[in-house]
Formats: C-alpha cells, sequence, structure tokens
C-alpha cells in the first residue's frame, strides 16, 4: 500500500477490462455456483444455435449433450447446430472477448450483450482451466474451423491455443459445434435443464432437439410444424428512446450534411414535417449541419423528442413474436390438453421501444390439477425459469386471481385445484430485466397491462368453451337418466295403444334422443355412457 509523506494510506486508482468485471462478478450473469453455472451454460449455448438457425429462416436442429467428464462434478457440455455457422475471422473475439457479437444492432435477438458464452468461458476457464472450443462451417464454405480459445482476462482479448481447418466432408453440412469442460452439480440442477428442454420445445415447436443427459438418458423433441416466425428486420432508432450518447454516436457515423436530413435518414417515424416541427420546437436551423452542433444543442434536441406528440409509435417490423398458430402448435405437442389458445397482441411502447406481448392458455388433458395456474415464462423465445414470483406476469395472474377490485377466477368458470397452463411472452429490443442474469421482467405498467389484457381475452374464451363442455354434461348426466327408462317407456306406450312392437318403439325414443345429443355436439347415447363411466 503507498503512503503518503505523512504516513497516511494514499488511495490507488486503476482500472480493469469488462473480462476481469465479469470473472470477479459471476453471479450478474447466472454462474453463482454449480447448479446455476450448469443450466446458464446450457441455456447460453441453445440461445445463441436457435439465433443462429430460426432468425435465418432455418428450420433448428439442435443437438446437446453432457458428458461426465474426469472427476466428480465435471462434465463436458457439447452443443450443435445446423445454423448460418461463424465466418473464421471472427471466431476468436465471438468466444474470447467479452462484450463482442454480431447482435449490437436494433432488433429482436434472443441475446444482446454478447455476454453468456463467454461467461461460460470464463467459468470454465476457472473452474477446469480448459479451453472452449469451437467447430464451425459457413454457409456455403466446405471447410471446417477449428478453434481452442481462451480469455486473457486482464486484455479482454482472445488467446488462441490452436487453430486450422480441414474438409466438412458433407457439402450440405453449416452451423457450428461448441464444447465447454466445466464443474457443475447435476444432481441438483436436472430439473431445471428437463424443464428448460420442454418449455423450449413449448415455444419453438418448429425445431427438432435431440439431449443426452450424464445418466445416459436421450430425450428428443420431434419438430411440430415446419412453420417459421417472421424473422425480425433490423430497424431505425425511435425518436423517443433516444438520448444525448445515442445522438452523439449517430453524428459521428451520419453522410447527412443537414440536422433535417439527419432526422429523416437515422430516425424512424420522422418524416419532413415532423423534422421541422421537431427542429422548431428545439430552436435549431433546419439547415446546420449535424457535425456542428453542441452538447447544449443536442440536449434541447432530445426533450424536443421527448416532447412533440406528433410522432408516430415505433413500428414492430424489428420485432419476431411466435404468432397464435405455433404458440398453439407448441402447446398441444407437449402439453396434451383438451383446450388450447392463443393471442398475438399488436405492437406497444415502453421507453420508446416496441414491444409485444404473446400469451397462450392450455387446460385440461394431460395437464395436472394444481391450486395455482401453471405458468411459462418467455421473454424473446428464452424461457425464464428462476425468480417467478419476481416477475410481471406473476403478479398480474396474481392480480386476476386475489385482488378485490379485479375479476377473479371463478367469473371464468375456473376453480382450483385446476388443470390449467398460462404461457406469456414479452418480445422487445429492450426487455426490462431485473437484472443481468435475465430471470425476470420488471413492473413496466405498459407491460402490465399488455399481458392482463391478453390473460383476459384468453379467459373469455376460455369460459366460453367451460360453459359450452358444462351444457354438454348436463345434456350428458340427462340422457343417461332418460335412457334407463326408455325399455319401461316403450313397453308401456305398446300395452297403452295396442300398437306397435317394443323394440322398435324403444329403437325410435332412442333415436329421438341421439338427435338431441348431436345438436350439443355429441354423437350418441353410446358415447355418453362412455364418457361418464
Amino acid at each position: 500500500m503507498a503512503l503518503s509523506a505523512q504516513g497516511r494510506p494514499v488511495a490507488e486508482f486503476k482500472g480493469i477490462s469488462p473480462a476481469q468485471f465479469f470473472y470477479k462478478n459471476k453471479q450478474l450473469a447466472g454462474f453463482q455456483n454449480r447448479v446455476r453455472a450448469l443450466y446458464q451454460t446450457i441455456r447460453e449455448l441453445v440461445e445463441n444455435a436457435l439465433d443462429a438457425t430460426d432468425t435465418h429462416m432455418i428450420l433448428p436442429t439442435i443437438k446437446v449433450d453432457i458428458t461426465p467428464d474426469g472427476e466428480d462434478g465435471v462434465f463436458r457440455i457439447t452443443v450443435e447446430d445446423n445454423g448460418i455457422g461463424i465466418p473464421p475471422e471472427h471466431i476468436p473475439n465471438a468466444f474470447g472477448r467479452v462484450l463482442y457479437s454480431s447482435k449490437y444492432v436494433l432488433r429482436q435477438t434472443r441475446g444482446t450483450f454478447g455476454l453468456g458464452v463467454k461467461m461460460a468461458v470464463l467459468y470454465a476457464q476457472s473452474e477446469t482451466g480448459s479451453p472452449v472450443e469451437v467447430y464451425s462451417t459457413p454457409i456455403g464454405r466446405k471447410r471446417v474451423f477449428h478453434y481452442k480459445i481462451k480469455i486473457d482476462i486482464e486484455k479482454n482479448v482472445p488467446i488462441i491455443l490452436e487453430e486450422g481447418s480441414y474438409p466438412s466432408g458433407d457439402a450440405r453440412w453449416h452451423g457450428t459445434r461448441v464444447s465447454i469442460r466445466l464443474t457443475g452439480d447435476w444432481g441438483r440442477a436436472k430439473n431445471k435443464i428437463y424443464e428448460y428442454f420442454k418449455r423450449t420445445a413449448i415455444i419453438v415447436p418448429y425445431s427438432e432437439i435431440v439431449f443426452s443427459d450424464p445418466e445416459g438418458n436421450i430425450f428428443y423433441f420431434e419438430r411440430a410444424t415446419t412453420k417459421l416466425p417472421r424473422p425480425p428486420r433490423v430497424t431505425k432508432p425511435h425518436p423517443h428512446g433516444a438520448d444525448i450518447e445515442l445522438i452523439n454516436d449517430m453524428i459521428k457515423n451520419t453522410k447527412a450534411r443537414t440536422i433535417k436530413d439527419f432526422l429523416i435518414k437515422e430516425f424512424q417515424s420522422i418524416g419532413e414535417v415532423t423534422a421541422r416541427k421537431i427542429l422548431e420546437l428545439a430552436g435549431i436551423k433546419p439547415s446546420t449541419p449535424p457535425k456542428s452542433l453542441k452538447t447544449h444543442q443536442i440536449e434541447r434536441l432530445v426533450r424536443a423528442f421527448r416532447s412533440f406528440k406528433g410522432i408516430r409509435p415505433p413500428r414492430g417490423d424489428h420485432l419476431s413474436p411466435i404468432g397464435e398458430d405455433i404458440i398453439k402448435i407448441g402447446l398441444k405437442a407437449i402439453l396434451k390438453p383438451e383446450y388450447v389458445d392463443a393471442v398475438t397482441r399488436r405492437p406497444a411502447v415502453h421507453e420508446g421501444h416496441a414491444f409485444i406481448v404473446e400469451a397462450g392458455i392450455a387446460y385440461g388433458g394431460a395437464i395436472k390439477s394444481s391450486d395455482t395456474p401453471l405458468l411459462l415464462r418467455y421473454a424473446n423465445k428464452i424461457p425464464l425459469l428462476y425468480d417467478e414470483t419476481a416477475d410481471v406476469s406473476y403478479k398480474v395472474l396474481w392480480k386476476i386471481s386475489t385482488s378485490k377490485d379485479r375479476l377473479d377466477w371463478s367469473q371464468y368458470e375456473v376453480s382450483f385445484p385446476a388443470p390449467i397452463a398460462v404461457l406469456v411472452h414479452i418480445c422487445s429490443t429492450k426487455i426490462p430485466y431485473k437484472g443481468v442474469g435475465k430471470e425476470s421482467i420488471a413492473d413496466v405498467p405498459e407491460i402490465e397491462r399488455e399481458i392482463e389484457a391478453a390473460l383476459r381475452h384468453l379467459l373469455r374464451g376460455l369460459k366460453r368453451y367451460l360453459l359450452k363442455k358444462k351444457k354438454e354434461m348436463e345434456e350428458s348426466s340427462r340422457a343417461v337418466a332418460i335412457a334407463k327408462y326408455i325399455p319401461d317407456i316403450a313397453q308401456s306406450l305398446a300395452y297403452i295403444t295396442k300398437k306397435g312392437d317394443p323394440d322398435e318403439i324403444a329403437k325410435k325414443l332412442l333415436e329421438m334422443l341421439n338427435q338431441r345429443l348431436r345438436n350439443v355436439k355429441i354423437r350418441s347415447i353410446d358415447e355418453v355412457v362412455v364418457k361418464i363411466e
């Protein structure tokens, strides 16, 4: 420790790299212990694999293998995809440099920080000293590029231990295979990992997933549809979400000669008339060169952005919602319910960023009855398994079911315990997570309102189904009661009228009863008896 001339300690200042920061604060990214580290590594690798496929309109085929490797508690995790592959010149930085990514553009992706897989590499490096192994063949290339990489923690640069390439052999294959050796607690993590794959299969039923666990079990999630969600498009920033630093950065790279052209070319939702009104409000001449703006002028421009009411809301074409049809296919394929429905809301806005809420509901069938709904939470197609009670979706479900000033579940003909599952998916370029671990979403009023509106819409549909089902059961019970007396009634009618054969009369009465049942969509009395038995 340095001392002053008077013998007092002198503070020493120094900087650290992003790799050092996250190495020392692993818990911020969900790597606080061996249980979470195993789960988080699988999640990050699978997320990358799915982004490399469905975002580029490729039907995903994902292979995941967890194998014990050496001493107890050490595992090798390998994930392979059939995605677009990674150009070899980017592989070292993509796996060996924290905060380096292809996702720093304004469109929806599963990951955004360029952090996840690098955290797995840092964790593996610190626990086992092992590098990450990467094999990749970009689309159109006929060679497999192979790297073994570590991260220089002090400099935040990749250390390439081994590199090379060889002919792919199979000209049709493209994609990436990543292998990491690390410590983990499989016994305590396996239930979450199994649930992760189950919930992933629900939200991406167009994927084929093969998962091999350390116990020798193989789980196969078959592709249930070939329909893919529309891919997100790269878009321009919306003025309501702009701040001084963003505008400064945009000005450095713009080719616009005037501030008016800058607003029109670099932002969405701004045309000629809107640009002039904003600049008038900010006190800036339209002919001013953007690179000549001073800080106080940019500050006035930001204020004008936020106060001017004539700017159209952001578009949603940079987002990629799953879609109602795919959500229903996923819920049917995995949960096997008797009733399923889904809704995709129109784009809404939070702090200048568009977001879309989707919801699904599944009832009955193979779903187990529970005192609370099974809540399936997703953000940008990623299952959220931890911190459920801290999530805005949980809050909305709780309000619907318990708040005195709101409708409760019984008003939707649902009484607990009930076999019901609720899916909530939020997609945005700026998900308001409560932490870097990305496991729960903050209580944002705009998002809360959209979730509640979506769920109420679905519950109204469920109520109609349950009322119809209740009516069918009442008709069924009545029909069974009547059917018991048909032989006696037929005998009595034949005796009183002195006409007809009792068996013929009974046959006609039964046909009349079946016709009544068909009016409520029940085929015959035999079907009723089977259902009741």
